[in-house]
């Protein structure tokens, strides 16, 4: 599994000018740009750091195989790029501009533009894209009921969200797919990319790139959010029968549902019958619960780590779930408004509303929707509410501080970790990528790594050894 993070940038300065985003990208990745020549790089905890089209800098975590070793390494690159926001405004102050640079965890900016957090799921190559894809898609449209991360919507003119009335949606995305499945990924912007690039063996392997997600501020959400979609994959990947809710269209059924707090609006079914996205939720629910109490096999845990997402990971996932759809049917949502991004933010802007007769429009809602995505430990609203109790958290900071650093022990990512630190550390030139590592030069060598749990391979440790020899020699 892996989670792939695009991040708003906006800054505030001091003087009268106001940098656009290209100058403050520029700004953030400048020592990533003189060190390695490049704003795309590999970090030593082996995922990928690079600024992506529109200026915006994104955070691909490394292979993680474990839900709570995700949740860490997507909390890492949190942290690594709060770091670099830090040490930019530092030189912009020693050159007596000053400001703050906002690095915002969102999915749409004030200009209508949308980017996004991509999930990636390695699947078997012996189930058929097709009729996985056709078993899928209502799942991944009804999921903004415990997923979404909500915001203020503003009809504008033009834009897919004209017709509807301004006010609080559940999800940030779900006005900006177009299509239930294409190969493209920024001019259709479809719910799951069919691009085959399964970064593995390609015989065994494919790589399942889910686009339709929000970014989640909360841990418990992000859990929820991946855990739920890996139990589902696990039950079309086992065969498990599931009912026929292929919606006859689904993009206006997401968009829909985004706008309707009870879980009911009427969605049409290409079978000629309807459903409501409560009632998909429901079925899909059931047989994960199902499904993990009587028939997962479970992981294990060896010398090096887990082995998997093991059950008492997925058990509080499916308690949560379970909890937020009962939630629809009384309208009371309080016993997640600690753990739910959009329920977290909604409570909270219902107040601020109600405190000061706001409409939905108004200027100091917007504001607080873009402040919870402020990824700034010390600034966010997402984290003064952990810091006050009012939002859970998942991982500990030693994790999180943890991954940061090193790469996951039980992954193929060890080895480009290990790699890239002997690489570093004796000035080698090398060339990284997903599946592969390289050492340049008149003792080049190559290693093409196309199993993605294997942490042991001979090719990596003796270029590693070798790199230490030409340093020594």
């Amino acid at each position: 599994m892996g989670l792939e993070t695009e991040y708003g940038i906006t800054n505030v300065l001091n003087s009268a000018r106001r940098m656009g985003p290209d100058e403050i990208a520029r700004e953030l990745f400048e020592p990533i740009t003189r060190e390695y020549r490049s704003s795309n790089i590999y970090t030593s905890n082996a995922s990928r750091l690079y600024l992506d089209v529109g200026s915006h800098p994104e955070i691909a975590t490394a292979e993680c195989d474990s839900l709570h070793q995700l949740i860490a390494y997507d909390r890492a690159g949190e942290a690594t790029l709060h770091e670099m926001a830090v040490d930019a405004e530092s030189r912009l102050a020693e050159r007596g501009v000053g400001g703050q640079i906002y690095l915002l965890k969102n999915n749409t900016d004030s200009l209508g533009n949308s980017y996004g957090c991509h999930e990636n799921y390695l699947i078997s190559r012996k189930v058929p894209l097709k009729a996985l894809s056709k078993q899928l898609l209502p799942f991944l449209v009804t999921r903004q009921l415990m997923c979404g991360a909500g915001k203020i919507s503003i009809p504008t003119q033009g834009a897919p969200n004209e017709n509807f009335e301004a006010g609080f949606v559940m999800s940030q995305r779900a006005d900006h797919v177009w299509e239930g499945v294409s190969s493209a990924t920024t001019r259709s912007r479809p719910i799951i990319n069919t691009r085959d690039e399964p970064h593995a063996d390609s015989t065994k392997y494919r790589r399942l790139h889910v686009i339709v997600g929000d970014s989640n501020m909360s841990e418990v959400t992000t859990a929820l959010k991946v855990g739920s979609t890996l139990l589902v994959l696990e039950l079309i990947e086992a065969g498990v029968p599931l009912p026929d809710f292929e919606i006859a269209n689904e993009i206006r059924s997401i968009r829909d549902i985004a706008r309707d707090f009870t879980g009911t609006v009427p969605l049409r079914l290409r079978s000629g019958k309807e459903s409501t996205p409560l009632e998909i939720q429901r079925a899909f629910h059931a047989a994960a619960k199902k499904w993990l109490e009587e028939e997962r096999p479970d992981t294990h845990r060896d010398e090096v780590g887990l082995r998997g997402t093991p059950r008492e990971q997925l058990e509080p996932v499916v308690e949560l779930w379970g909890r937020v759809l009962d939630c629809f049917d009384t309208g009371d949502f309080s016993s997640v408004n600690t753990e739910v991004d959009w329920v977290i933010k909604k409570t909270l802007m219902d107040r601020m509303a109600a405190r000061g007769n706001l409409a939905p429009a108004d200027p100091r809602l917007s504001q607080i929707d873009l402040t919870y995505h402020d990824i700034n430990p010390n600034r966010g609203l997402f984290h003064v509410l952990v810091k006050r109790g009012m939002a859970q958290s998942l991982v500990s900071p030693e994790d999180i501080a943890r991954a940061q650093v090193h790469a996951p022990a039980t992954t193929r990512a060890s080895l480009r970790g290990r790699f890239l630190t002997a690489a570093r550390e004796h000035g080698a030139s090398v060339n990284v990528d997903w599946m592969r590592l390289k050492i340049n030069g008149e003792h080049s060598m190559e290693a093409v790594l196309g199993d993605p749990f294997s942490e042991v391979d001979e090719r990596v440790e003796s270029m590693i050894q070798m790199m230490s020899g030409l340093d020594q020699s």
